[in-house]
């Protein structure tokens, strides 16, 4: 008898500490390897590693230390610099692209790489350090190397209360690759949403879509709940597979919303990938 009611108990203490965590509905991570950098397209972060040797010629430890810390700090910002390099905008450009345009995108680029936060060092036992720093997506990066001509040129009408609170695409199966700026499409290539139906202010604070890995936990992000509308993607498209094209009668339920599209002018989207 005890022992039934001891399991017993146990039982109801994983049931609600179950309870109590899925609410929380973590997020996975989507990460994608660049050079010696990853981006992390759901916490939209990208972070970079760097290493230093100390100088066997240093007068002393602690001088030695300094140096392998300052060599480890020098070598990550060079690993983001490629890193951010790498990152996707949209479906035809890559930030190394528009870096290459424009004069003034290149160093403000390199500013906000220069002020990587640190966020771990590691002292390893031969003397050498190991420094990880990371930089947001948003804000800042965003500001730069998306367009500013491109926000806000459709209108977005908001007329009523919203009975939808966001969209969530869902885009499983399609080999989907992350972007800052994707586009969603209907099947004749007419634009549903992109930068051009998204507020600047909105879209440099969060980034115009987020990526999550898991449908359930879409559903329940801060981003677009409490009622997200929910919509399948049929297929990826543009040159980098980062746009998604959904059908022209789930296009078309989106546009009818005129009364609940708000949510996009806010960048309430999230984009389910494998």
């Amino acid at each position: 008898m005890k022992k039934n009611r001891w399991l017993t108990q146990v039982w109801f203490a994983a049931f609600f500490l179950l309870l109590s965590t899925a609410s929380a509905w973590p997020q996975q991570p989507l990460i994608q390897a660049v050079g010696n950098g990853e981006i992390n397209w759901a916490d939209q972060v990208i972070r970079a590693t760097g290493s230093g040797a100390p100088n066997p010629d240093a007068p002393n430890i602690a001088a030695a230390r300094l140096g392998a810390e300052r060599a480890a700090k020098a070598d990550a910002l060079r690993n983001i610099l490629e890193t951010v390099k790498g990152v996707r905008i949209d479906s035809q450009t890559l930030v190394v692209n528009a870096m290459t345009q424009s004069d003034v995108i290149r160093t403000q680029v390199q500013g906000v790489v220069r002020g990587a936060r640190t966020v771990n060092t590691r002292y390893l036992s031969d003397g050498a350090v190991e420094v990880i720093v990371e930089i947001s997506m948003a804000g800042q990066l965003s500001q730069t190397v998306l367009p500013p001509g491109s926000f806000g040129t459709q209108p977005v009408p908001k007329a009523g209360s919203p009975v939808y609170s966001g969209v969530v695409f869902d885009s499983r199966g399609l080999n989907i690759r992350p972007a800052m700026s994707p586009k969603i499409l209907d099947e004749d290539g007419r634009e549903v949403y992109g930068s051009a139906f998204v507020s600047q202010e909105w879209a440099t604070k969060y980034g115009i879509v987020g990526y999550v890995k898991d449908l359930d936990a879409a559903k329940n992000n801060d981003r677009v709940a409490a009622n997200p509308y929910v919509v399948k993607a049929v297929k990826a498209s543009g040159a980098g597979s980062s746009d998604l094209v959904i059908s022209n009668a789930d296009a078309q339920g989106l546009k009818d919303m005129s009364k609940n599209l708000s949510f996009l002018e806010q960048c309430r989207v999230l984009v389910v990938v494998d």
